[in-house]
């Protein structure tokens, strides 16, 4: 079976933004407009078709990145039916809000390029630039639309302005808007120098016109400066250019696309996707100038036998090799295995190799999909993004491959949870049911993070805020029939060391027969907190940023002690000494001790280790840290003094105000354990107008006072 689009005409790219700058209704558009649904539903009527599940309808928000697959012909193509002339879309609706970033995070791990959507009156907001920076690890090209241009208080130029303030001094505006707010009537092609404008009861007849007098001197002036932009990326053109030679279109296209597909420049769209105008123009910059596979650098890995860098190209003809980057249980097909292919292809019905777990899998169907919807398939190709049923053992950021050829992608990095619940079933008979529950849940989102207190027995869920914990026990509820009684939100404090200790530990136990005999000793000091994007040390784990250094010489412990050792160690991280709570940012040196030829285990080493750090913990000045959050308030003037009041009464530093179209947002840096609730106070301090973004910025120590408060809590 051979693939019915060539390579170069599939793009991958995803659509992002901060929560309601109106992404999921750009990608209703972009499904009218490419055929796959002949009707727009609309995010407020609760009928789109990328937000699926119930809680998605009814809270108007996106929780979870759906994928579509969908074929654009050129605005102005005269044949539209004509096959060679289309291109194949992946596109992954993603979503804005906080809670769910690590949707945000896996798809951008996949994708090739990235539609990103501000909101024309708010401009660039919190989690534009948390996706932003997501975008820019993992070097993602990026188209930009500035939307929602019909509502009042919109400006096309304080939005680009705050793009280049905030995100990057590369985009560049590839547009201008004819009008704003209840004027808009088009958008300007710079290149082309073109007006359009949008007709039709969805806005699906583009016009091509000549720009009207009163936008032609700002028309020619941006022009100049795009240009100038697009040259600076090529010295024959730069050259040609100084001496007075303006390429033609063709040829600055062709450049735009190099420096776009490079990251050199970020091309500036606007329209209203409600409105229905400039969607369409968007999606041919998707053709013209985001990358297809073909245009990435080949895909790098290890292989897993040898541990040497191994690479694959976007070739049908490569050694199949894909990444898993989402499970989601579907009620009627089962387990959904969500998978990028970056070389290769696979059959439905074939065997393929895990090389994280080093087992064999096999493919019992291949789904197309249109978000809830299935196309069954059966083979994938290079540069496709489809799902497979009935995979057992794959985990989110496994890597997929020819049992042959193995290779290990770089997996994708999730943060970690900062909000915890304790939960029980309401009745014996949905105990069962919710460990089952909870098990596919936490397959499906890394971020949600299971644990069991050991003294109560209750069982931890722990995610990215409170409304991601509402949202997965909803879940519970409704996809599994589990009724759950669950506690008040829990901050998930840490604890560590400031200070140093040198502690000797020996684990003597005699019982008639052959003894326990264990003797260590170790030094232990604080580690500094580490950059979340810094490279690991080999001998540093990140979840714990934990260090073991082995410096036994002479062999005073066997070396077949020294993996107890520091698995006991470990273990007594897991609870630490003022309130239990795990323990971070600590280096262990191992430097002296002595074994029994008879008596000596690996338990007696293991318990010897366990209680020299916990001696040690208690000497090094514990303290507790707790999550401090970036927090982001935007209110009318008039709400300031009171929001800036009531931050700072709950111990956050407030770190700047600044204009957000016709309101103030209010920067702060607040502890977590002060933020429950804040959401309902803040409606009724702002009679229901201000919004709070909040997300996870770092750990701190947390002041006496409130420390003692904590440890008397969990006595």
């Amino acid at each position: 079976m051979n693939r019915d689009y060539p390579l170069e005409k599939v793009r991958n790219f995803g659509i992002v933004a901060h929560v309601d700058a109106g992404k999921t209704t750009t990608s209703e558009r972009v499904l009218f407009y490419t055929g796959s649904q002949h009707k727009i539903g609309e995010v407020h009527e609760g009928e789109t078709t990328t937000d699926w599940m119930e809680q998605e309808r009814e809270r108007g928000i996106t929780i979870t990145a759906a994928a579509i697959t969908c074929f654009w012909t050129k605005t102005g193509e005269p044949d539209k039916k004509d096959t060679s002339k289309k291109f194949r879309f992946n596109v992954i609706d993603t979503p804005g809000h906080i809670d769910f970033t690590a949707e945000v995070k896996r798809s951008m791990r996949v994708l090739d390029g990235a539609i990103v959507v501000f909101d024309g009156v708010a401009g660039v907001e919190p989690q534009s630039e948390t996706n932003w920076r997501y975008a820019d690890e993992a070097k993602v090209p990026r188209i930009c639309f500035i939307n929602k241009l019909d509502r009042t208080g919109a400006s096309f130029e304080d939005s680009y302005a705050s793009i280049l303030d905030r995100l990057s001094k590369k985009a560049v505006r590839a547009q201008i808007p004819m009008g704003a707010e209840g004027d808009f009537e088009g958008v300007v092609d710079l290149l082309a120098m073109k007006a359009y404008t949008f007709s039709g009861s969805m806005g699906e007849i583009v016009t091509e016109g000549e720009i009207p007098e009163q936008y032609k001197a700002d028309a020619e002036k941006y022009r100049a400066e795009f240009v100038e932009r697009i040259v600076e990326n090529d010295e024959a053109q730069m050259n040609a250019y100084l001496e007075g030679n303006v390429p033609s279109l063709e040829e600055l296209k062709a450049t735009l696309r190099k420096a776009v597909i490079n990251n050199q420049i970020f091309p500036v769209y606007t329209g209203s996707a409600l409105k229905n105008k400039g969607v369409q123009l968007v999606l041919d910059a998707v053709v013209d100038y985001l990358p297809s596979p073909v245009d990435l650098v080949a895909v790098k890995g290890t292989n897993p036998k040898t541990g040497e860098e191994v690479e694959r190209k976007a070739s049908d003809s490569e050694p199949f090799t894909a990444l898993a980057f989402k499970l989601q249980t579907d009620p009627f097909v089962g387990a959904l295995t969500f998978f990028r292919v970056y070389a290769g292809s696979v059959t439905a019905g074939s065997y393929v190799y895990n090389a994280n777990t080093g087992s064999k899998e096999r493919v019992g169907r291949i789904v197309r999909l249109q978000a809830d919807k299935r196309e069954e398939v059966e083979q994938v190709f290079t540069g496709e993004i489809a799902a497979m049923v009935g995979l057992k053992d794959t985990k989110t950021s496994h890597t997929l491959c020819d049992e042959n050829n193995p290779i290990i992608l770089e997996q994708i990095k999730f943060p970690e949870p900062v909000v915890s619940l304790r939960i029980e079933p309401a009745t014996k008979a949905d105990q069962e049911k919710m460990g089952m529950a909870i098990r596919k849940l936490a397959d499906e989102d890394p971020t949600f993070k299971v644990t069991s207190d050991e003294e109560t027995a209750e069982t931890i869920i722990s995610g990215m805020g409170e409304l991601h914990l509402e949202i997965l026990v909803d879940r519970m509820k409704r996809e599994f029939n589990v009724v759950a009684n669950v506690g008040k939100p829990q901050v998930a404090y840490r604890e560590t060391i400031l200070g140093t200790a040198d502690v000797e530990n020996k684990y003597i136990k005699q019982t008639g027969g052959k003894g326990q005999y264990g003797h260590v000793k170790i030094k232990l000091k604080h580690l500094e907190p580490l950059d979340p994007e810094a490279k690991m040390p080999k001998n540093v784990s990140r979840e714990d940023h934990f260090e073991f250094i082995n410096n036994i010489k002479g062999g005073v412990i066997p070396n077949e002690y020294i993996n107890p050792i520091e698995k006991g160690i470990k273990e007594a991280m897991t609870r630490g000494i003022l309130a239990g709570y795990p323990m971070v940012d600590v280096s262990v040196d191992l430097y002296d001790g002595s074994f029994h030829d008879v008596d000596s285990s690996e338990i007696a080493f293991k318990i010897a280790a366990s209680q020299a750090f916990q001696e040690g913990a208690r000497q090094a000045k514990p303290v507790i840290l707790e999550p401090i959050m970036a927090v982001e308030v935007v209110v009318p003037d008039q709400f300031m003094g009171d929001i800036t009041g009531s931050l700072s009464g709950k111990r956050g530093a407030i770190e700047g105000m600044e204009e957000r179209g016709m309101n103030k947002a209010v920067k702060a840096k607040v502890p977590l354990s002060e933020m429950f609730g804040f959401t309902t106070t803040l409606r009724s301090m702002t009679e229901g107008r201000g919004s709070m973004t909040m997300e996870f910025d770092h750990y701190e120590v947390v002041p006496n006072n409130v420390a003692n408060d904590i440890i008397a809590a969990r006595k």
